[in-house]
């Protein structure tokens, strides 16, 4: 590399020079100085020169570029800001340790912007008018830890970034990011997608365990891993990750874990994501723009339900840091269409940033069906406190000392909780209720028994689309995804089997115009006894027209697993609906079956000629049953009458 000369890093501090300081290791640290370029799309991003030399750039990617993918945010400008790396150098961890600077930085008029009651009110409001009224599954709600800070920023940063690497433990990445009227210092836990050599990673973290005064035992946390709240909010940001991974591997995913990421005053729950892919990096950050685990799902409501609950913008927040890294068999002139970069890009949380002598570190919870206001209230403050206690601002966790019974011998490592047999126990049995087909080694698509048929599956602002569009390709299908306001008459009319899927919302809503195009649809190919498939809200708009009444779930069923008989046949599919169609015991519809609970009347299946429909969500995770019950519902629909 070319430019200007790396200041030492005692030098940092003084020097005038944009750089980030990046530990991505337990033992170095790597610091970058180069050319600030602030761009609009992520495509802007400058991975090459002009004669087409693959370069490293470090991105700062605001909560505003979803408006790249048409979803609703309240926008700040922040800008989309790219360090063009043109010098690095490498460090050994205890000498950037010993050399940086030690100042404890002090701050005024400290406290969240919202207060503890006002906090669990949101709570409240989410559960109440989105969750209850089937707006999503779950939300992540924001509020900010301000302070003023009269010291100057690269000093600041420098310290911070000291304190979060000598004190904070379990990070993904710890770095600090200094440009021109812009500073962010973090310790992210997690990793939001990286793609290496074509392998795309997303790693999932939800469930946060506060560990309580004397630290994290292998008691206290069991009973935190044995939390019906904690577990199937994993459960449901890995269902909103597999989303995108499905959107851009051609393998759609495969889970592995989970696991336990042990942090200094948390620990979470993890699991990891991987599949193929041969798309851009670039690309692949702005399908996955952003993490369920700090936005909520399904994606593109959450986007709409964050801008009716938080009255400010994120800015980087929820965010991304992403290195574009050139591959080492990239070459000079192979174009704009070559794969010439690898990813690595943390979520930007657990960050606190700068600007114009303030400092925001902003935290969120999410909020689902089980969520308690005050548990919500407690966790936010046990995610700034990470933070706030690694850079001195509140006192640090004291760590129980190790008991040395020889004093001849080394200091043993203290042991780690995901080691203890119970814990690990506990952890496996997660994976009991999953679904086979995702944890699982996959068949090829296109070989499966329906092979030679095609499918057009009808996106209905739901990205579970994708992971269905994945399994019915395992069956054999050739499958094409519409939004459902680009799909034409002529493509109802002409798909071989037509697969109306999932998405928010109240399905008996007049005024929208999603659910009256979804009837449109319905309708034409029932009129037309054209196969059909409908999931979840299409299967609750099929009832509907079938005369079989709607109502509100008396609690929503998100993210619940229920083992359901569906045409004498039991399944274990995972539930994600907050209306229910519902129908007296015994009620008949003419050429019409009807497999509902035999004690609520809700309907889980309907099929009669030409059709089939089901409530649960066969892609889910939590469907275990769900490919056979797949496989059963769309021979249905495609038999001869």
């Amino acid at each position: 590399m070319t430019g200007t000369p790396l200041p030492s890093l005692a030098g940092l501090a003084t020097s005038d020079m944009p750089f980030a300081i990046l530990a991505r290791d337990s033992a170095t640290v790597e610091v970058l100085t180069g050319e600030v370029i602030d761009v609009e799309l992520l495509r802007d991003i400058p991975l090459l020169a002009a004669d087409g030399t693959p370069r490293e750039v470090l991105a700062l990617v605001p909560f505003r570029q979803v408006r790249e993918r048409g979803f609703a945010c309240h926008d700040d400008g922040a800008p989309l800001r790219c360090l063009v790396i043109t010098e690095r150098a490498t460090y050994p961890r205890d000498e950037a340790l010993a050399v940086l600077p030690h100042d404890v930085i002090p701050l005024r008029d400290a406290g969240f912007d919202i207060d503890d009651e006002a906090y669990a009110d949101i709570v409240r409001r989410v559960i109440a008018d989105e969750i209850g009224r089937g707006e999503g599954a779950n939300f992540v709600i924001r509020r900010d830890f301000t302070a003023d800070v009269d010291a100057d920023p690269r000093v600041a940063a420098l310290a911070w970034f000291r304190a979060l690497l000598e004190h904070e433990r379990g990070a993904y990445w710890t770095f600090a990011v200094v440009t021109d009227g812009h500073v962010a210092v973090g310790a992210s836990p997690e990793a939001h997608v990286s793609a290496e050599a074509g392998i795309v990673t997303m790693n999932p973290i939800s469930g946060t365990f506060r560990h309580p005064e004397g630290g994290a035992t292998v008691d206290n946390l069991s009973e935190f891993l044995r939390s019906t709240k904690e577990t199937e909010e994993l459960f449901m940001v890995v269902d909103e990750e597999l989303k995108m991974m499905s959107a851009v591997c051609t393998d759609g995913g495969r889970i592995t874990g989970p696991h336990l990421k042990e942090m200094s005053r948390l620990t979470h729950t993890e699991y990891m994501l991987r599949g193929s892919s041969k798309l851009d990096p670039r690309d692949i950050l702005r399908e996955t723009m952003f993490a369920p685990t700090v936005t909520g799902s399904p994606m593109q409501n959450a986007c709409t339900v964050i801008t009716r609950h938080e009255t400010t913008p994120r800015g980087y927040y929820s965010g991304v840091a992403a290195l574009f890294t050139p591959r080492t068999d990239a070459a000079p002139g192979q174009g704009t269409d070559a794969v010439t970069h690898d990813l690595d890009a943390p979520i930007l949380i657990r960050t606190a940033y700068i600007e114009n002598g303030r400092l925001r570190v902003p935290v969120g919870a999410t909020l689902v069906r089980h969520s308690d206001p005050y548990g919500e209230v407690s966790e936010t403050h046990g995610k700034a406190a990470g933070v706030l206690g690694a850079i001195g601002a509140i006192p640090r966790e004291v760590r129980p000392a190790v008991v040395i019974l020889d004093e001849d011998a080394p200091a043993a490592a203290p042991a780690r909780l995901a080691d203890d047999p119970t814990i690990a126990a506990l952890l496996e049995s997660r994976n009991a209720r999953l679904a086979p087909f995702w944890l699982n080694p996959q068949e090829q698509a296109g070989a499966g028994p329906f092979a030679g048929r095609r499918a057009l599956v009808i996106d209905a602002e739901d990205r579970f689309t994708t992971m269905l569009a994945h399994q019915l390709s395992h069956l054999g299908l050739d499958v094409s995804i519409v939004p459902w306001d680009a799909v034409t008459d002529d493509d109802i009319g002409a798909a071989e089997l037509l697969v109306s899927g999932p998405g928010p919302g109240d399905p008996l809503d007049p005024s929208s115009a999603r659910m009256a195009r979804l009837r449109e649809i319905i309708a034409r190919r029932r009129a037309a006894s054209a196969p059909l498939l409908t999931v979840c809200l299409s299967h609750q708009i099929l009832a509907s027209e079938l005369g079989i009444d709607l109502a509100p779930l008396a609690q929503p069923h998100q993210g619940l697993q229920l083992t359901v008989d569906v045409f004498g046949q039991p399944a274990s599919i995972g539930f994600y609906n907050t209306f229910t169609a519902r129908c007296a015991s015994g009620t008949t519809i003419a050429g019409v079956e009807i497999a509902a609970d035999p004690a609520t009347g809700d309907v889980y299946a309907l099929r009669g000629t030409g059709f089939a429909s089901v409530q649960g969500h066969l892609e889910s995770i939590l469907s275990r049953d769900g490919m056979s019950t797949l496989h059963q519902l769309i021979e249905w629909a495609l038999a001869p009458e």
